[in-house]
Parts: C-alpha cells; sequence; structure tokens
C-alpha cells in the first residue's frame, strides 16, 4: 500500500477509535489490532500530530502510581472523521468504476 495512502487512513482508524471512548496508546493498539497492524513506534508519531492539528486532547489520570497520557478526540477530530466518510464514499464510486470496467454502449 503506498505509504502517503496508509499513513492517511492510521490517522483516521485512531481517531476512530479515541472517538468511541477517550483512551490511552496501548489500548488503542489493541482495539485497531483487528483490523490494522499498528506499533507504539507508528502509533505515537500520529497521536502527536493529531494532538498539534488540534484534533486530539491530551489528559494525564494517575493508574498504579504512574501517570497515563489519555486522548480524547475534539470536534476539530470530529469534523476530520465526517469528511473521510464522505471523501471514502467517492472513492468506492471510483473503485466501482475500476473494478466493473467501463459502463456504456457497445
Amino acid at each position: 500500500m503506498d505509504v502517503q495512502l496508509r499513513r492517511g487512513l492510521l490517522e483516521v482508524c485512531v481517531l476512530a477509535a479515541v472517538a468511541r471512548h477517550d483512551s490511552y496508546g496501548y489500548q488503542i493498539i489493541r482495539e485497531m489490532e483487528p483490523f490494522v497492524e499498528i506499533s507504539e513506534s507508528t502509533l505515537y508519531p500520529i497521536l502527536r500530530r493529531l494532538e498539534a492539528g488540534e484534533m486530539l486532547r491530551v489528559y494525564s489520570v494517575e493508574h498504579s502510581g504512574r501517570l497515563r497520557k489519555y486522548y480524547q478526540i475534539t470536534q476539530r477530530g470530529r469534523d476530520r472523521l465526517a469528511e473521510f466518510q464522505q471523501e471514502w464514499r467517492e472513492i468506492m464510486r471510483i473503485y466501482s468504476f475500476i473494478a466493473g470496467g467501463a459502463q456504456g454502449d457497445e
């Protein structure tokens, strides 16, 4: 898969995971695992980019004597998810054309 396409898809997958409920890194990885493989070394730069883009907000909670970073989706992040869903419908129309060939008079 194209690197840029994969990167964009992973960012949207992370937003989707956090949209379900506030979450922390390891939990995000586990929730995405059945659908897409993502490592910690890939996830954390994505989380930082999404936070810098104001699509995620970060807060800390003490857990077992340590602070755990939780990620919460912002309205900008929800807007990006909605935008992606619209883009995906367009991509599927194009895919349908490619997979089915041109439908016209012969």
